[in-house]
């Protein structure tokens, strides 16, 4: 290792100054641009630094990562009414319901114009119209109401559940089929109401909710007791107003065997 100079000679003033400095301190004259390194023992002993190698180094080949496959969601059947890729609300307007229960009020108030005698049905008439009129046709007012209820509820739960074709055939069923039941029954008979016809909506909507809970054994959100309530009234209307008790229970059989069939098909 070399050993630096004692002094530096000055070649302004002639000076002997140190050699770790860059000025003169006599005159100021620049003896060099930098002051020359210290060499000390410890630095003998590391091995120099390492240069970093400006090439860069070569990047390890992936494998492009293999995208899952998934399946288009595909949308069932259109129904009518409907676009490609839009599903129609479950809970739409229940249509059939919608006029059953505007002709029921519309035959109730065609009695300011009407007899009921004119509009009602018995054994010995020949008119099979009547079968259908006779079934809107109610005594009162409390007695329009609670069939209308009655109509207009489980009307919408089975249209909701079956579509409309359903409906108007339980309706005819239970109503005008209950009304000339009742008057191959009695031969006397003044036959008229719509509590038939609602009981038997009421019974085809009943029937496969009891059977499903008993095949779960779960509970669900149907309200049984609110429904043995207006069932009770239904059947109470002949005893309070004018009408045919033996159509309400025959409309209540009738409910009650489709209510079996309704419950082995597969809702819409």
């Amino acid at each position: 290792m070399s050993q630096p100079d004692l002094f530096v000679v000055c070649k302004n003033c002639q000076a002997e100054v140190s050699p770790y400095i860059t000025e003169c301190p006599y005159c100021g004259t620049r003896l060099r641009k930098r002051a020359p390194k210290i060499d000390r023992p410890e630095d003998a002993a590391k091995p120099p630094p390492k240069r970093p190698s400006r090439r860069p180094r070569p990047r390890a080949a992936t494998k492009p990562k293999a995208r899952a496959k998934s399946k288009p969601d595909r949308l069932g059947r259109l129904r009518s009414g409907e676009m490609p890729g839009i599903r129609a609300d479950e809970h739409g307007r229940p249509w059939a319901t919608i006029v059953l229960v505007a002709l029921s009020f519309g035959v109730w108030l065609s009695l300011a114009f009407y007899a009921s005698s004119d509009l009602a049905v018995t054994a010995l008439d020949g008119d099979p119209w009547r079968f259908v009129t006779s079934t809107f046709l109610n005594d009162g007012f409390a007695a329009q109401l609670a069939v209308v209820a009655g109509l207009g509820v489980f009307g919408w739960l089975l249209e909701r559940r079956h579509g409309p074709i359903a409906v108007v055939a339980l309706f005819l069923l239970c109503g005008p089929a209950a009304m000339a039941i009742a008057t191959a029954v009695d031969l006397d008979a003044f036959v008229f109401g719509t509590h038939g016809a609602a009981l038997g909506l009421l019974c085809a909507w009943l029937v496969p909710v009891l059977l499903a809970r008993r095949r779960s054994h779960e509970d669900d959100d149907a309200d049984l007791l609110g429904v043995l309530v207006i069932a009770a009234v239904l059947l109470a209307i002949p005893a309070v107003s004018q009408g045919s008790a033996i159509a309400g229970v025959a409309g209540a059989a009738l409910g009650t065997l489709s209510g079996l069939t309704l419950a082995a098909l597969r809702p819409r």
